[in-house]
């Protein structure tokens, strides 16, 4: 390019269709010559083009058809206004469910560590003398599972207060009786003895839960797909809000077990749905900040209050109703919230869609042009077929045919099950930390705020690899160091840290797949590394169980695997102001030549003699490509909810391939 060349802003034709004149010489070269450059490592927040003068205007003036996508539309129709702070709000009731679905179970199988046989003959005694005549001693502490076989009539007869610890000893014959001084309630696992040789049936149970989460990941993502985000939604929160109540009416661990499973199909839906469908209607300059709030202040909200509604409710049964009756307000849905335009468009229901952002426009008190609406509608046409055209000729085991994508592939998957089971084991640990589970539970699920909050700053500063192998490893070491320190304050204090730490990795792992993968099988990719991490999330109750061996043994494998999840994370390639692979070559190509050391913060910005100097490295990409490698920095508001949903398969696919 001449020296002179100035840098402009990618214009969209049809986006200032009013203003663009026409008839200026633009004529129809489609040349290499006239194809946007853009540099391969340039910042996809804002695509510059380097185009002179008069290559610029022949640009605009091009007369091919004119393509406007939701992100064009989304602007003029207003990014954030009245509708979508409604839309915001709206959230807040989806992200207590989707908490209390997700947590409830912990203070539903609560066991106080203090739990003994229960021996009838001995009840007119006060606790000591109880335990001083029926219950052996191991290492100074009353034995959980067994007590002395004698005749205790003739040992009360006796006059005896204290126990010969040579008596022989049998395994609880009359159930167990328990200290509810630091659990003030019963709970089903109380109630129906699951200790001792019945203490795995609560970590079952929550195996079980996510077994229901896997199935109905994929039954609503097809009742999503085939009729509509709102009929999912409401669907999935009916099941949890039947299954939630039912639980309170259980007489045994299978019923039990049942009704969890069931309760799993609502888990994750019943909030992603309602998640994407508030992000489609954001504008791209404030999706990060609704992404990542709804989660950082209505989540964590919900979940920093859950335990002290079980401790003043103080009845497992009625806090399964408490906390499963709001789901009932699903129903009022479908009378604020839209169907999902991105989806109406999909089923070629594009009139429909249209009247939805006309809607949308009217109550943000904007005004859209009747042809903006023409151009959107052929537009969306066009690249439905686009769509089509490209779905039906790729599948996720293209991912597995060249060597480095199946590589980068594996890693991703190897990675998000270390994210997920040591996120998951951290919120299950809480109760082995040697503090009042309450509080503690609390000050762990508040550290959600801040790191979801400092993500939002700092993720587009300096990238995702080494943020996500730092985040990881500092998560792995803090939980570690948990189990030197004695158990208390000391050791709480590290694992929470630690829980801090993962759930910075955890945001930004959602994320990193949908970037790193190609974007013809973008979609497919994320939800198979999505349920990946579900079978993940089976195991971590299990590694929690070790805390009946040695309290120290959660943290220790915790801890292992995130330093391993992190180190692995430098094997993958750095994504921030890089272009999202489209096709499967770019993918086996993405990051080639990428240093392990490269921070993006550091990265020099090139200026207009490097460009002029350096044009060998510039690519030569086409429109279509151009205006796709855009929804890069909008990614980042893909964070928790959207990605740990397998509905999420035409919203990622609408975002990042077709733009519709």
């Amino acid at each position: 390019m001449e020296g002179q060349a100035k840098q402009a802003y990618f214009v969209n034709e049809a986006y200032n269709h009013e203003e663009q004149p026409h008839g200026a010489g633009g004529g129809g070269d489609t040349t290499a010559d006239n194809l946007p450059r853009r540099r391969s490592g340039g910042n996809t927040k804002e695509l510059q083009l380097n185009l002179s003068n008069k290559k610029a205007q022949d640009l605009i003036d091009t007369p091919t058809a004119p393509t406007i996508d939701f992100d064009d539309i989304l602007p003029m129709i207003g990014e954030f206004g009245r509708y979508q702070k409604i839309l915001f709000l709206c959230m807040i009731p989806f992200s207590f469910f989707v908490a209390f679905v997700y947590f409830s179970q912990i203070f539903l199988t609560l066991i106080p560590e203090q739990h003994w046989c229960h021996v009838p003959e001995l009840d007119a005694l006060d606790v000591e003398a109880r335990l001083a005549l029926s219950i052996p001693m191991v290492k100074g502490e009353y034995n959980n599972c067994y007590m002395y076989d004698v005749n205790y009539t003739e040992v009360l007869a006796k006059g005896l207060i204290m126990a010969d610890p040579k008596w022989p000893q049998v395994k609880c014959r009359s159930g167990w009786s328990y200290n509810f001084t630091e659990i003030p309630y019963s709970t089903v696992a109380t109630e129906q003895n699951w200790v001792c040789d019945d203490a795995a049936l609560p970590t079952y149970a929550q195996s079980i839960f996510f077994l229901g989460a896997i199935v109905g990941g994929l039954l609503f993502g097809w009742v999503a797909d085939r009729f509509g985000r709102i009929p999912a939604l409401i669907s999935c929160n009916l099941m949890g809000l039947v299954a939630g109540v039912a639980t309170a009416f259980v007489n045994n661990f299978w019923q039990f077990a049942t009704m969890r499973f069931f309760v799993g199909f609502a888990f994750d839906n019943c909030f992603t749905m309602m998640y994407i469908l508030v992000l489609e209607y954001v504008g791209p300059k404030y999706r990060t900040f609704v992404a990542n709030m709804s989660i950082a202040i209505f989540f964590t909200g919900a979940a920093c209050l859950l335990p002290w509604i079980a401790y003043y409710i103080a009845d497992w049964k009625l806090l399964t109703i408490v906390t499963s009756a709001p789901l009932l307000l699903v129903v009022l849905t479908p009378l604020v919230v839209p169907e999902s335009a991105r989806w109406l468009v999909s089923q070629g229901q594009v009139d429909k869609a249209i009247s939805i952002l006309k809607k949308l426009e009217k109550r943000n008190g904007r005004q859209v042009p009747e042809q903006t609406y023409q151009i959107f509608g052929d537009s969306c046409k066009r690249m439905r077929d686009q769509e089509k055209a490209q779905n039906a000729s790729y599948s996720v085991l293209d991912l597995f045919k060249s060597p480095r994508l199946r590589r980068t592939t594996l890693l991703l998957i190897v990675i998000w099950m270390a994210i997920s089971l040591v996120f998951d084991g951290h919120v299950r640990n809480v109760g082995s930390l040697g503090l009042d589970i309450f509080f503690t539970f609390t000050v762990a699920s508040f550290t959600e705020l801040p790191a979801d909050t400092l993500l939002t700053v700092i993720l587009d500063r300096f990238g995702r690899r080494w943020l996500a192998c730092g985040s990881m490893v500092a998560s792995g070491i803090f939980s570690l160091l948990a189990t030197v320190v004695p158990v208390g304050v000391y050791s709480a204090a590290l694992a929470i840290m630690g829980r801090f730490f993962v759930n910075i990795s955890y945001n930004i792992g959602l994320q990193y797949a949908a970037e790193i993968l190609p974007t013809v099988v973008r979609a497919q990719g994320v939800a198979f590394i999505h349920i990946m991490g579900y079978v993940a999330s089976i195991i971590a109750p299990f590694v929690v169980y070790l805390a009946n061996v040695s309290a120290a043994l959660p943290l220790i494998i915790l801890g292992l695997l995130g330093i391993f999840g992190g180190l692995l994370s430098l094997l993958l390639p750095e994504t921030l102001h890089h272009d999202l692979p489209q096709t499967l070559s770019d993918g086996e190509e993405f990051g080639r030549g990428q240093s392990i050391w490269d921070f993006p913060c550091l990265a020099k910005q090139l200026d207009e003699e490097d460009t002029k100097c350096n044009t060998d490295v510039e690519e030569v990409r086409s429109q279509a490509f151009v205006r796709g490698t855009q929804t890069g920095a909008s990614l980042t508001a893909s964070t928790r909810g959207e990605l740990r949903s397998s509905i999420l398969r035409r919203s990622i696919q609408s975002r990042n391939s077709t733009k519709l």
